[in-house]
């Protein structure tokens, strides 16, 4: 066995792994060792990311990839396989590491009575992989990192996969539940944690729309949801609202009565579509109808779902969300499906939208100053 020994003292399991202590972070303990794959899966588990019936999220990886896991179990399968890489796992109790030499040579201690203490950080796709593989009780390297609490945990977690092929969408939503973030990261923070609300919140006009990896069965990308709130917070009606005492309530009201403005007004395009048959609950859509959301906000005030409406209404019969061309230009006809979820064609489809928004706008200015009964105004 890999372990010194592995015990049962009143049904509590405890592994004692001869390791090498790593110096590295003050704030944190990093040690390395190996263990048999039934040990790790002994004190160590994959918790998924999900949502509880309130929007609270909980755990953080991603749901498993059946051929991924299948290419691997595969592998090592065969004698001569080999796995160097180091499956990560986090502790925030339940492990115990002695003094170490000189040399960072020291034992590790892991007691399982509450349940595996571990979570995996890294690697959950090798491990379901061997699982599979009960013949085959597979040696691996354990790279082992103590943290303070969950929100520590949390932390590494973003930090060492932000670095790894994993899905950015995933680490969006973790973000808001994550301090002491790059800039980078932490700029977008505050837009996946209202991308969830208008998810999760009862009162949302999205409830339930958006796709994320808690809720796979929405149709509009999170990512999208959430480049219409950077861009308003970075320069638009949000920029202002999030600066009040209750700035977040404000710019959650702000987008959800757009949205279901969006909704009510363009009903036959919205309900019962896909990305894939109408361009309103696409990317492109959602992102371009954004600006038009600011051009609403600020020419009109608009900050009711009524008064978005009636500044949506000069759309109607000009957009080609479903069906028909998109009349961009002279010389610039598309057809409704051409539309794509890139820089260029949101922004075509923007600028078009806001044309005619502005215009409209201006036109209903223009008659309410206008005299009665066309007489002349007074000098």
């Amino acid at each position: 066995m890999s372990a010194i020994y592995h015990a049962e003292v009143n049904l509590m399991t405890i592994f004692r792994f001869p390791a090498i202590k790593a110096r590295q972070s003050d704030q944190h303990t990093v040690v390395s060792f190996a263990a048999l794959a039934s040990e790790l899966q002994q004190f160590a588990f994959i918790e998924r990311v999900a949502r509880d019936s309130g929007g609270r999220l909980s755990g953080f990886q991603r749901p498993q990839i059946a051929g991924h896991i299948r290419e691997i179990r595969d592998y090592l399968e065969k004698s001569e396989a080999i796995l160097p890489n180091p499956i990560v796992v986090a502790f925030t109790s339940g492990i115990e590491i002695e003094e170490a030499d000189e040399f960072g040579r020291c034992v590790v201690r892991i007691s399982s009575h509450d349940g595996p203490p571990g979570f995996v950080v890294d690697g959950q796709q090798r491990l379901s992989a061997l699982s599979q593989l009960p013949d085959k009780d597979f040696q691996v390297f354990i790279s082992g990192v103590v943290c303070e609490d969950d929100a520590e945990l949390r932390r590494q977690f973003v930090l060492i996969n932000n670095t790894r092929p994993l899905p950015k969408s995933l680490i969006y939503e973790l973000l808001p539940t994550v301090g002491g973030l790059p800039r980078r990261l932490g700029d977008r923070a505050f837009a996946a944690e209202l991308a969830a609300r208008l998810n999760f919140d009862g009162s949302s006009s999205l409830k339930g729309m958006i796709h994320q990896h808690t809720n796979p069965a929405g149709i509009i990308r999170d990512t999208a949801i959430q480049r219409v709130v950077m861009n308003s917070v970075t320069d638009g009606v949000m920029r202002e609202m999030i600066r009040e005492p209750n700035g977040e309530d404000l710019c959650f009201q702000v987008i959800e009565q757009f949205y279901a403005a969006v909704k009510y007004v363009f009903k036959d395009d919205w309900k019962n579509h896909t990305p894939k048959t109408s361009r309103l609950v696409h990317g492109a859509g959602i992102m371009a109808l954004g600006y038009v959301m600011e051009v609403l906000a600020l020419l009109d005030g608009a900050r009711t779902w009524q008064a978005f409406s009636k500044g949506l209404a000069c759309l109607v019969g000009r957009t080609a969300w479903t069906s028909g061309e998109w009349e961009f230009g002279p010389d610039d006809h598309r057809h409704w499906k051409s539309v794509q979820n890139v820089n260029r064609d949101i922004v075509t489809l923007a600028q078009y939208l806001i044309t005619i928004v502005r215009a409209d706008a201006k036109a209903r200015r223009a008659a309410l100053t206008e005299p009665p009964d066309g007489s002349p105004e007074a000098p």
